[in-house]
């Protein structure tokens, strides 16, 4: 059974970005771990509430076999976060399966692990992405290798199932 580690924000994380991929991977049978900065509830921008299990300090890839950032506003507080970047450079360099959506794909361009890859995000990363050694697609879901980036809430179901995908 596949191990899943969501990443969040604790506020204004993207709802449907969460909460579809979440379901695909449930419905294969994976094992979902939420983590956020705080550990309790984590407010989304269209008002969904989830349950965090786990702060991201005490996270260990290891114990994953895929590492998925969420988007949403509120993503932007790991662009610059240690902690974050940390946790994805150590799954990509484990060979693990890497998702990000929205704006998180900037998450990944900061900590380098999407340069010469190709990629997909939220338009107003677009730059970020470039100038980091990202080749930018512009389409919905992007996979390069086990990196999958998507564009935003209407492509959160395609993006958790090529995730899933990867995992079976």
């Amino acid at each position: 059974m596949a191990r899943i580690l969501m990443v969040i924000a604790p506020a204004d994380f993207r709802d449907e970005e969460l909460f579809r991929p979440k379901e695909v991977f449930e419905k294969k049978g994976f094992q979902v771990t939420v983590a956020s900065k705080e550990i309790g509830r984590a407010e989304g921008m269209l008002g969904g509430t989830a349950q965090v299990d786990k702060r991201i300090e005490s996270v260990d890839t290891d114990e994953y076999d895929a590492v998925v950032f969420v988007g949403g506003s509120g993503a932007s507080i790991y662009f610059d976060d240690e902690t974050a970047l940390k946790i994805a450079r150590k799954a990509e360099s484990s060979k693990k399966v890497v998702g990000a959506i929205c704006i998180a794909p900037s998450i990944l361009a900061n900590a380098g692990v999407l340069k010469g890859k190709n990629a997909t995000c939220y338009p107003s990363e677009k730059e970020n992405l470039s100038a980091k050694g990202a080749k930018y697609t512009g389409n919905g879901v992007t996979m390069d290798g086990r990196i999958v980036t998507a564009d935003g809430p209407k492509s959160a179901e395609e993006f958790g199932i090529k995730i899933a995908e990867l995992l079976e």
